[in-house]
Formats: C-alpha cells, structure tokens, sequence
C-alpha cells in the first residue's frame, strides 16, 4: 500500500526584492544582471508520487519547501488555507525568492 498521496507543485511566483538586492548586494553581481531565479520557471509544475525530489528542481527550494510536500503527501492541510490540501511554500532567498503551491490530486 502506498502511503503517498500524488501531489502537483506549481511555481506561481517568482520576483525580486529590488531594495534589497541594490542595498546588499555587490556591485559586480548588479551589473551583470541579478534578477529572479533562473532554475524554474514561471508556471512550471511537478507531479510527484514520492517525497523525492524532482530533475530540474532546485536542490536549495527542495529543502526549504519539503516539510510541506510531506505534509500534504501524507493527507494533512493547512488549517490557514482555503483549500483542503493545499500549501502555499517559498525558498527562503531573501533577494529573489520563489513560492510554490504545493496541492493534493
């Protein structure tokens, strides 16, 4: 029996903290073209069966995100969203984050 529930994790953001990246980061890195991530895309989604990380996933999100894919894989929900099964997650890149849905199906 698989204890597993198939879930889908959807990219629906991508943005970058302008302040914060021209007050913290360096100047070389500014001028040759800082922006949003580039490892996912925007509306990128990934079907999993098993808590394993997808190819193409970055490595980095995968650690900041899974506690929820184990939640919702596993049956649970999030009692602050409006949905049963749902979790709404980031990668904790303070400059150029990503946030991800994460739902049951």
């Amino acid at each position: 029996m698989n204890q597993w529930n198939k879930i889908k994790i959807t990219v629906i953001k991508k943005f970058v903290a302008e302040d914060l990246v021209r007050d913290y980061v360096a100047e070389d890195r500014k001028n040759s073209g800082f922006g949003v991530c580039n490892v996912v895309g925007d509306g990128q989604e990934f079907i999993l069966e098993k808590p394993n990380m997808p190819e193409g996933f970055c490595s980095w999100a995968w650690a900041d995100i899974n506690r929820d894919i184990i939640a919702i894989m596993g049956g649970g929900s999030m009692p602050w969203i409006n949905k049963e099964g749902v979790a709404i997650a980031s990668c904790t890149d303070g400059l150029r984050p990503v946030v991800f849905k994460i739902e049951r199906i």
